[in-house]
């Protein structure tokens, strides 16, 4: 338990919050990934309905 807690602070120690930059990179690549998953799916959707798989709601 002791050598949890000592990696636990020194992780603490070294962690710092992340400058504007940063958190805008971060921002844009969650964005651009949660798109990609939305369009894959859009494409999958529309494979279905061309194939007669899946009806279209």
């Amino acid at each position: 338990m002791r050598r949890f807690l000592s990696n636990c602070k020194r992780v603490l120690r070294i962690a710092r919050k992340p400058d504007k930059s940063e958190y805008l990179q971060v921002a844009k690549v969650t964005g651009l990934g949660i798109l990609l998953v939305g369009f894959i799916g859009f494409l999958i959707m529309l494979a279905g309905y061309f194939l007669g798989a899946a009806p279209v709601t």
